[in-house]
């Protein structure tokens, strides 16, 4: 053995310390907006629309400036009837209010009629859906109904209400239950039968299948007939205020034909489809929050 060796072994040995792995760990970040996605995100939702509406209001501008022409150009309608576009909330008089005020009105009565249409609508859809001699028997009626125009069911309305605030209400109503109606029966139809077994299994009561199993499912359907409804309705109340009078939307599209003020319909019917698409939109949104839910739990 050499003599290193034996020092090695006569010497006592030390313990060999390790040294530890510190781990450190990094501060929890909230989440950031990253801005350059949300701004290019942005851009690709608003530039392609306001690009194709300039191109619309040139082509516009160009048809309807020769001398001649029936309907005014944008430039007309935006000096004749500028109080109409920037300032909504005017109010001067009974009939002389803003476009605002009279979108308020008119969207009181669509919440009334479709508030009523979309209650009752899922409640018979439910009801359908769960009886096939129901679905059978209803069906035919519900798709015969559905196709008369809302401006058929206004003399009735009037003679039955003798008023034309809920003669209005009535036709929002009738127009707008029958996809309500016809979409939640489908969408009950379509539970899977494993929901059904498990309503089954603990003993839910019909009231309990209806909140926990059958509205949870059949929520994506049930919205679809709520996003229809809502455009019906909004189509009504305006085709109905055109003759049942009052201080409406679909009124002042009336009484400004009749006082031959065309840039003023224009700027209505601009009001009509902007707050017809934000409408859709709402209950759009709405569908997705509940569904996302629904899908959750």
């Amino acid at each position: 053995m050499s003599a290193l060796a034996r020092k090695f072994n006569e010497e006592p040995h030390q313990p060999v310390a390790q040294k530890a792995n510190i781990v450190s760990l990094a501060p929890k970040q909230s989440p950031r907006i990253d801005l350059r996605k949300w701004s290019a995100a942005a851009a690709r939702n608003t530039i392609p629309p306001f690009l194709v509406l300039a191109i619309l209001l040139g082509v516009w501008q160009l048809l309807c400036s020769a001398p001649g022409a029936s309907l005014p150009p944008p430039s007309q309608v935006f000096e004749e009837s500028y109080d109409l576009i920037v300032s909504p909330f005017f109010e001067n008089g009974s009939q002389d209010i803003g476009l605002g005020w009279r979108v308020l009105v008119s969207l009181e009565r669509v919440a009334y009629g479709f508030g009523l249409a979309a209650i009752a609508g899922i409640i018979l859809g439910a009801v359908i859906g769960q009886s096939v001699w129901a679905m059978r028997g209803l069906d035919p009626i519900f798709q015969v109904l559905r196709t008369v125009p809302p401006l058929a069911w206004l003399p009735l309305s009037l003679a039955a209400f003798q008023d034309s605030n809920p003669s209005a209400i009535f036709v929002i109503f009738i127009t707008s239950i029958w996809p309500v109606i016809i979409n939640t029966a489908v969408g009950v139809r379509n539970i899977p039968q494993d929901y059904r077994n498990v309503a089954q299994v603990l003993r839910l009561n019909q009231l309990e299948f209806f909140f926990k199993i059958m509205l949870p499912s059949a929520a994506p359907y049930i919205f679809t007939g709520l996003r229809i409804g809502i455009g019906l309705s909004w189509l009504a109340i305006v085709a109905a205020e055109m003759l049942t009078g009052g201080v409406g939307i679909g009124f002042f599209i009336w009484d400004a034909w009749n006082s031959s003020r065309l840039p003023d319909i224009i700027v209505a019917l601009a009001y009509i489809g902007v707050v017809g698409f934000m409408l859709d939109k709402l209950v759009a949104a709405l569908g997705k929050v509940i569904t996302r839910g629904a899908a959750a739990n």
